[in-house]
């Protein structure tokens, strides 16, 4: 059993740590939200995506004008643009997007279901300088087919993985949803992957937004998340793979242990967002009552420097059963996307 590994000197080293890249707050990681449609409809989609949007795709100039200025802010290949939706692998242009990121200076990747990721797309993308895929395994066959509602989305993601795990030059992971239905499957999930030589899986809760809000089989129980961290940690000690928990929320007497480094949500410090619609926010999954502006009428620079204060000065999220919290100034209200908006209480806590 995990016993409590708490550091104090570490921790503090941390916070003076967070305390200087929000002080500088880089943006050296900027979502794009290319798309709305999508080939699922999964049950936890937050953007309730579909296979026709109700918003047409951004037109990729629109988007580069937007960034443009980061090339003369940061040195070159020092800002990922993670390529989202929807599925991003529904846009044609998708590697000629990618192309003329490489050529501005940026590294890129993209966060996919694996739908339409084969061989040949698999080979187009590495040639377009693609450097990084995120692709999701939510469960065995049976369980991840009922997550994505599609009968092969579990054989097609898996294909994708292998694919993706073979060439040396991606930086990769496979993320899975944990909920009701693939707890009790993590253990042969693991033993799935390694099989397959995928060596580098993330595990997150999901949020009760979107479609999953009032689906009590996605939501877990306080023990239940307690025996992921559990899994997460029994796993890390064996080496097999490289298994961690999200940024997703602070867990308390588990942070030494289920992940590389402290929780830190970089909502706005390091992470931005250009959504479908121009908005520019931080993390794409954070409500949309925290946009700071629009690319089609700021500057996106200009909003990154001088209109992210709420997610940089905190101190407002010190409410509800945040404010008398003894870990407060290590978790700072926990992460944004589980704000309904300033001066909402959290969501929910995984402290332990």
């Amino acid at each position: 059993m995990m016993t409590n590994r708490r550091n104090p000197f570490k921790r503090w080293l941390f916070r003076i740590f967070r305390k200087n890249e929000t002080a500088i707050h880089e943006l050296n990681y900027l979502f794009w939200e290319c798309t709305w449609r999508c080939n699922l409809s999964c049950r936890h989609c937050g953007s309730d995506c579909k296979a026709e949007a109700c918003v047409q795709d951004m037109p990729f100039d629109d988007f580069l004008n937007a960034i443009k200025p980061l090339e003369k802010r940061y040195p070159r290949n020092t800002t990922v643009i993670a390529i989202t939706g929807g599925e991003p692998l529904l846009r044609k242009d998708l590697s000629d997007c990618g192309r003329a990121l490489r050529q501005h200076g940026f590294q890129w990747g993209i966060v996919t279901n694996g739908m339409l990721y084969d061989e040949a797309r698999h080979k187009e993308l590495l040639a377009a300088g693609m450097g990084s895929v995120t692709v999701s395994l939510d469960g065995l066959e049976e369980t991840h087919n009922w997550l994505r509602q599609h009968p092969e989305s579990f054989r097609q993601a898996l294909r994708a993985l292998k694919l993706i795990a073979s060439a040396p030059q991606l930086n990769y992971d496979v993320v899975t949803c944990v909920h009701q239905r693939n707890l009790a499957e993590l253990p042969a999930l693991k033993e799935t992957l390694i099989a397959n030589d995928i060596q580098h899986w993330r595990l997150f809760t999901i949020a009760p937004i979107g479609r999953a809000a009032h689906d009590k089989e996605l939501q877990l129980t306080r023990a239940q998340v307690e025996s992921v961290f559990q899994f997460i940690a029994d796993t890390r000690r064996e080496g097999r793979i490289d298994l961690k928990f999200s940024c997703e929320a602070y867990t308390g007497k588990y942070e030494e242990i289920v992940r590389d480094s402290y929780f830190f949500c970089r909502a706005g410090i390091n992470i931005g967002s250009v959504l479908i619609n121009g908005d520019i926010s931080a993390c794409p999954n954070i409500n949309r009552s925290f946009v700071q502006g629009n690319i089609y009428h700021d500057s996106l620079m200009d909003v990154w420097d001088n209109r992210f204060q709420v997610m940089r000065e905190r101190n407002w999220m010190k409410c509800g059963p945040c404010a008398k919290c003894n870990d407060y100034r290590q978790c700072l209200g926990g992460a944004m996307h589980l704000r309904e908006g300033k001066d909402q209480n959290i969501m929910r806590c995984w402290k332990f």
